[in-house]
Parts: structure tokens; sequence; C-alpha cells
């Protein structure tokens, strides 16, 4: 006889969707488990910087910065093009202060503003995050109001199939291996198990142009939402769309923040020649480091580097690898790194010459930080790679997974990597800094509040 459990709601993935989701359920009141395959917290938001954008908080009140929701939809859609989810993006940023202002009042996390800086697509400074800067302080944090508030986590236990009714309504699941399983009776499943940027297959079906290219997330992304909502005819969304980064630090394999590029930082090829414009951003910058074969060298100076490690712990790490050397002779710079030294003399000059207004940029560059640049200039060497997968599971403003009809598939909710994301169709030109992080905090928000609400529904009825 098989092993049940009965529970209201069932979350598959204990990344930051999961984890809000499991706790916005429990919070109105249902009985909430999360399964997770691996044995640890392992999704992206660990490898993020854990910033998540926002429009209207407190947090930027208090800074005196006015933000609005409809400035923020504006930026969003600047950016992205006409995409597959273009329903979601005001529900997800009418709700983006409320999931801000819930995680620190409920959840305990500390939140702070960044003021410095807007980041990539951004008009006003909207990104909200912990004060080291980094995602797995975020998961910490709601790991901590999970095992608080006494939900039952449990790791090592992967969602292996979806139980289905014959009209195709989601009554549960098979949790563990094909050896070894257990059956979850739940009345609503919200998936939050990632995105499919480790699965080669999936990458090379759906983003060719990546397929073989490095890859930086979270190894748990595998793309099994996708196979389990295929099961179910659930409609697939922005599948090409992706976050890709430029700036990979080579050989120390950290981030080089884009926060450098924002404060004036340029990226030459080993020829000393720039080969775009820096202020696409880090994710659609990504495809010039790879038309270069990989291989780029971030040019700054000692002011910018000084100002940034103020500023992001994350950056000052790198600093103190080594992964941001500082030379008063660009001739020894391009012979360390051999980098040809002419060339590299007339980009620099050509590029102060702009920053300062005196000539344009042949690539459209308008935005230059604290250039012109000035002795001891930095570099620092980078690879671009694949993150985060930005596409998936077609949901509703309410989290619902919808069938390739746009009907809902009844009891099962998605978010997160496992979603629809919103950086554009095709390509990683669409993303806007914090996208991924966005949508996986308030759709997780969302399908925990919506759940929760339709079990109250249907026990009223009962």
């Amino acid at each position: 006889m098989e092993e049940q459990v009965d529970v209201d709601v069932l979350v598959a993935g204990a990344g930051a969707c999961g984890l809000i989701a499991a706790i916005k359920a429990h919070e109105q009141g249902c009985s909430v488990a999360i399964v997770e395959k691996f044995d640890r917290f392992a999704g992206n938001t660990v490898l993020s910087c854990g910033s998540i954008p926002a429009a209207g908080t407190r947090m930027q009140k208090a800074a005196g910065i006015n933000d609005s929701v409809s400035q923020m939809i504006a930026d969003m859609e600047r950016v992205s093009g006409q995409h597959d989810s273009s329903h979601l993006i005001a529900t997800i940023v009418n709700e983006s202060a409320r999931l801000v202002e819930w995680l620190v009042d409920y959840c305990g996390v500390e939140i702070n503003l960044y003021t410095n800086y807007k980041h990539v697509g951004h008009s006003i400074p909207r990104l909200h995050t912990q004060p080291t800067g980094q995602g797995s302080e975020l998961i910490n944090s709601l790991a901590k109001t999970v095992q608080n508030k006494g939900i039952d986590l449990a790791f090592n236990n992967p969602l292996r199939r979806l139980r289905t009714q014959q009209d195709g309504t989601v009554i549960g699941a098979e949790i563990g291996t094909k050896d070894h399983y257990y059956v979850v009776n739940a009345k609503k499943i919200i998936i939050a198990t990632n995105g499919f940027g480790a699965n080669p297959s999936l990458v090379k079906q759906f983003c060719p142009e990546l397929s073989g290219s490095q890859y930086f997330g979270a190894q748990s992304a595998q793309g099994e939402a996708i196979e389990w909502g295929q099961f179910l005819d659930a409609k697939l969304g922005n599948v090409g769309s992706y976050q890709a980064h430029a700036s990979v630090a080579y050989p120390h394999g950290e981030l080089l923040t884009w926060s450098i590029t924002e404060k004036g930082a340029f990226f030459i090829n080993r020829n000393g020649c720039r080969f775009g414009n820096e202020n696409k951003g880090y994710s659609g910058f990504a495809k010039f480091v790879m038309e270069q074969g990989n291989e780029a060298f971030a040019i700054y100076d000692s002011n910018i580097r000084d100002y940034v490690c103020k500023y992001q712990p994350t950056y000052k790490n790198l600093v103190d690898m080594g992964g941001a050397k500082e030379y008063d002779d660009l001739e020894i710079l391009c012979k360390e790194f051999n980098i040809n030294a002419s060339n590299l003399r007339q980009t620099l000059e050509n590029y102060n010459l702009i920053a300062l207004g005196q000539k344009s940029d042949q690539f459209g560059r308008k935005d230059f930080g604290l250039s012109p640049l000035k002795k001891p200039y930095v570099i620092t060497r980078v690879n671009a790679a694949l993150f985060h997968t930005q596409g998936g599971l077609m949901v509703d403003e309410k989290a619902h997974v919808l069938k390739t009809d746009n009907s809902i598939i009844r009891n099962l909710f998605a978010g997160g990597g496992a979603a629809v994301g919103f950086s554009g169709l095709q390509g990683g030109d669409g993303y806007v800094s914090g996208n991924g992080l966005l949508s996986a905090t308030v759709l997780g928000m969302i399908a925990g509040e919506n759940a929760a609400l339709e079990c109250k529904n249907e026990s009223l009825r009962h």
C-alpha cells in the first residue's frame, strides 16, 4: 500500500518563490509542506545579489525618491518590448512594494534600498537588497521564518510526477524516486522548481544561440516544470528569453558587478578595441562578449573601483582576490594581459573624449558615470555566461498555470523560474536588473495567497 500524506498546499522547490508561497499560504491558515529535490537550499536566489525592484516603497519615500508603478511599468516595457506575458506586468509591479514591506515586517528580512545606483533598465533607484548584497541572506531569513512557523520542509524529496483526475484536475503528487516514493494528496500545488538553464537539451531547444555556452546558474535548474506542464497540455511563454551576464571575472569565478560599468567602465577585446554599447546592460551585452570568443576586459580606474568597493561587499571580495589589478602604466597592463597597447591607448583617449561630450560614441553609449578615466587604471578579465532562463509555464494574474487554450489547470500554480518571466520574447536584451527575483518573490506571494483563498472557499462550499 502506498504511503500517503494529506496537506492543503504542497510547494515544490525551496527557493525564494517556494518559501514565500509556503509562508503566505500558512499565514492564511492552510497546512503547508515544501519539498526540495536537493539536500540544501540550492536555487538561483542563493547565487543572486538578492535585489528586488519595487515601486513606491516606504524605503524609497524615506530616501526622498519619488517613484511610481506607472514609471516602473514604463521602464520594464521599454526594455522588454512585446512578449507573451505582458498581461502580468501591471499585477507584478502593483504588488512589488507590498511584497518588499511584507518581507521586512512579517519575515524579518533586513532590506536596504540602493540609492547610489539605478542599475540596468531602471530610470529611478528601486532595487531593494540585503546588507551583504547576497541572495543567500534572503534565503536564510525566509528559512528562519519557515522554521519558526512550523512549516514542514523536506530536503532530498524531489517531486517526480503530478497526479490528476481524468479531466486534468491536479489532486496530488508523487514525491521521491522511482524505486521509493510516497503520495501527497494536496488541494493545491505550487510549482517553484527553477528554470532550465542547467539542462543542455532544453537550452539547445529553446535558446539555441547559448547552446554549449558557460552556465553560471544553479544546478537545480533542470526544467522539470516544463516536462510536467507539457504532460498536462500547459502553455509555455517566453521560453527563448534568458538572463545572461557579460562579466564573470576570470579565473576567479566571481561576478564583476555591472555597477562598475554604470560608474564608467568600458570593455575591450584582446585587440584593445571596444565592441559594443555597454549601456545595453549585463544581459544584453553578453552576446557581444561571446562574439569576441567569450573573452573581454573591463577597463576602469581606481576611483570607480574604490567607490563601488564602499557600497558592494561582494565586489570588494573580488578586489581582495586580485581580480581588479591597477596600473599606472598602460604598457605594463597590456604586456601582462597580451593586449594591443597602441589600440588601447587610442580607445581610452576616444572614450574619455566621448565621456566629456567632445565626441559622439559610434556604439550609442550615453551614460558614462564617473568618467573620464584617470590613472591608475584597473583591469578585470571576464567571460560571459548564461545565468537563468526567463521563460516557462504560462500563468495568469493569480498564478494559475494555463493550458494551451488559456483555460486554467485546476489546483496548479507556478512562479519563479518555473513560470513565464517578463524579460522579453527572445534573447537577453529584455532583462531589467532584478527581473528574475521580482518574478520569484511576487509570483510566490500571489500563488500562496490565491492557493490559500481557494482552499478556504472550497471548504466553505463543503
